[in-house]
């Protein structure tokens, strides 16, 4: 799942917004493109891979 959403953050540009209804659509959470849920997903995903979600290639 952190790679699947490194992949949509870093390498497809995604936004925040962009995430969350990619990991929705995906994963079957109810969240849709809850912008504040899209960067909790992308810190806990930029932690679990040892990078900072606030620094590049992140952000």
């Amino acid at each position: 799942m952190a790679v699947q959403i490194r992949t949509w953050r870093v390498d497809e540009d995604f936004s925040w917004r962009a995430v969350a209804q990619a990991a929705s659509e995906l994963w079957g959470s109810g969240f849709g493109s809850n912008q504040l849920h899209g960067e909790d997903l992308c810190v806990a995903a930029a932690t679990m891979l040892g990078e900072d979600p606030y620094r590049e290639p992140w952000n």
